[in-house]
């Protein structure tokens, strides 16, 4: 096995380890509460503890990538990911257990941009289409392989299987990280900028929790209304000090490239989507239509094969045309297999109802995904690619775990037929916003020489804004 290869495949292992995690959950609240208590508080926490964290670190992450190598970041992130998901196979309640998921997530975090950066470090850019095109296929499956793989567990054995299982894949990626080395510390590593961590996690800390407690407690009661106003207070200083910082964890210089700002921009409402439509499916087909973890998990599946069938191929694409109709075409598909779910009854029939709409769902997250990444990270300075990748991770983090934070809001008390249709038609809603904003924002980038011949563009996009720089990245 030669080295991209081998690159490649420990790549797609670590973040799929950090996405499947993410997914997975979804199928075994239903048993999780069950055993633990807490009713749907706790299932929004199972969900958004790993998410809240994984969002608030993932800027860090980036950081300490570009600063102290890749590789060893990967490492560390390997171990944490393996203890934190002990704790939360051992434990005894719902406190604890969501204690270790938000320490998970904090361990994820340190996975996702380091993968990529390596990806971006080893192949030529000719070869990044493709290569991000099977990176993206496989980690964003680990979605929609969840509900089944999950299922499969919880149904056979228990939902703690879930987390012991990670065990397994974190050791196999170790060993076969052996034969890339170790990397040296970036000598010219600007300072970590811990003010701007720390604002950040306690501004997404108290918003996501007043979003989640509001249904328990109220908007009028202190438990809410406090952690919200003190997260909005921390956003808005995390900005403001992120723009006065000498060394600011979140450059605010890397929005100049155009089709990185407006690329986030559409992030945020699609990963928003991408997170609220499967949550409020796989809980609506167990809770409400009488589907076992199992059955959930394979009604499912159909998107999961589509997008490792053409994901790579819509990467390829997308290099050759150019990511901006991709982007707009993709989540338009995507909203419509939501629309055509609406049709749910209390009497569900799954081939009518839902297969048609799953199938339209699939295919247009291939059609988006790899363009989506690609065009984001394209406008990106390589020797930035850490930091780069972790704010768009970032970004279409905190849309899901946000979008599930106000799933109470969207559906009120409960899932069933009513409250499903509410949560597709703004899933829905949340892509056509997302393929609007990309025609309006994305502009294709010129040729790259290297793939096509052309002569590149005189411009640097890094220091005009422009985005006449070939996709060479993704999520």
């Amino acid at each position: 096995m030669d080295r991209r290869t081998r690159v490649l495949i420990v790549a797609i292992v670590v973040s799929f380890i950090a996405f499947l995690d993410g997914a997975v959950i979804n199928v075994a609240l239903p048993s999780l509460a069950a055993e633990l208590g807490g009713g749907l508080a706790l299932q929004q926490w199972a969900v958004d503890a790993y998410l809240l964290t994984l969002g608030a670190f993932i800027l860090l992450a980036g950081s300490l990538s570009d600063s102290f190598g890749r590789l060893r970041i990967i490492r560390i992130g390997l171990y944490g990911f393996a203890v934190t998901s002990v704790i939360c196979a051992i434990a005894p309640s719902g406190i604890v257990f969501i204690i270790g998921r938000a320490l998970q997530g904090a361990a994820g975090a340190l996975l996702v941009p380091s993968s990529l950066a390596i990806i971006i470090a080893t192949f030529s850019k000719s070869e990044q289409g493709r290569a991000i095109g099977q990176w993206t296929a496989w980690t964003t499956s680990a979605f929609l392989i969840g509900p089944l793989f999950g299922g499969l567990l919880v149904d056979l054995v228990s939902w703690r299987l879930v987390f012991w299982i990670n065990v397994v894949p974190i050791a196999v990626v170790l060993v076969m990280m052996r034969a890339l080395g170790r990397d040296e510390p970036n000598p010219d590593r600007e300072p970590i900028d811990w003010v701007g961590a720390a604002l950040g996690i306690v501004g997404l800390g108290g918003t996501v929790f007043a979003l989640i407690e509001q249904g328990r407690f109220g908007w009028g009661s202190p438990v809410v209304w406090v952690p919200l106003v003190v997260g909005l207070v921390a956003l808005v200083a995390f900005v403001l000090w992120e723009r006065r910082s000498r060394h600011p964890m979140l450059p605010l210089s890397l929005f100049q490239a155009r089709n990185f700002a407006w690329g986030n921009v559409a992030t945020l409402f699609i990963y928003a989507a991408f997170s609220l439509g499967p949550f409020a499916l796989t809980i609506f087909l167990q809770q409400f239509a009488g589907f076992s973890a199992t059955m959930a998990g394979l009604a499912t599946l159909p998107p999961t094969i589509m997008l490792v069938l053409f994901g790579s191929r819509f990467g390829t694409l997308s290099t050759r045309y150019g990511p901006r109709i991709f982007m707009t075409v993709g989540p338009l598909v995507v909203g419509v297999g939501y629309l055509l779910t609406v049709m749910v009854q209390e009497e569900l029939n799954y081939w009518l109802h839902l297969l048609p709409g799953i199938l339209l769902m699939g295919l247009g997250m291939a059609i988006t995904v790899a363009p989506l990444t690609a065009a984001i990270l394209g406008a990106v300075d390589p020797a930035r690619a850490g930091i780069g990748s972790a704010v768009n991770n970032a970004v279409a983090r905190i849309a899901g775990l946000v979008a599930i934070a106000s799933i109470g809001v969207i559906v009120g008390t409960q899932l069933d037929v009513v409250g499903y249709r509410r949560a597709a038609v703004a899933t829905a809603v949340f892509l056509v916003i997302g393929g609007i904003v990309s025609w309006l924002g994305i502009r294709n980038p010129a040729p790259s020489p290297d793939a096509t011949g052309a002569t590149p563009p005189a411009a640097d996009a890094r220091s005009t804004g422009s985005t006449h720089v070939p996709p060479h990245a993704a999520d």
